[in-house]
């Protein structure tokens, strides 16, 4: 199984008036590694995988420790926990080499945007999430 890494950088703007990265801000850390990982990384050039839309379903967090404001970027690794015939869950850890900092999950759902309505994922989306399919449990 593969883990999508994703290198985001810290904005002095992320930090609350407590000197830690704001847990809202988390979302939006997220929000970008899952788009750098379902829309930059969709297969095959000019492919349609993913373009169509999707809609957050549900997110967990787990807040494991403070994140400081620094000038080097927090890694992100991203994977597939579960996916069905219109659903995908993708779990997250948010971390240095030495210290996790958020582990999380997101369920999200394909969505038709002309139809207004969520769809199946398609069998070149399936092909390549498999890739970063793991079942098992995440160690907390």
């Amino acid at each position: 199984m593969a883990r999508h890494i994703y290198s985001c950088p810290l904005r002095w703007s992320d930090m609350d008036a407590f000197g830690h990265v704001n847990n809202v801000v988390f979302l939006r850390y997220l929000e970008e590694a899952r788009i750098d990982f379902m829309f930059r990384l969709a297969p095959g050039d000019g492919s349609p995988s993913f373009s169509g839309g999707s809609v957050v379903a549900r997110h967990e967090i787990d807040y494991v420790r403070p994140l400081v404001h620094r000038h080097a970027p927090v890694t992100i690794e991203s994977w597939v926990t579960k996916m069905t015939a219109a659903s995908l869950t993708i779990a997250y850890e948010v971390k240095d080499p030495e210290q996790v900092y958020v582990r999380a999950s997101t369920v999200v759902v394909p969505y038709d945007l002309a139809a207004g309505r969520p769809r199946r994922i398609t069998a070149e989306e399936k092909l390549f999430l498999q890739e970063y399919l793991d079942q098992e449990p995440a160690v907390v």
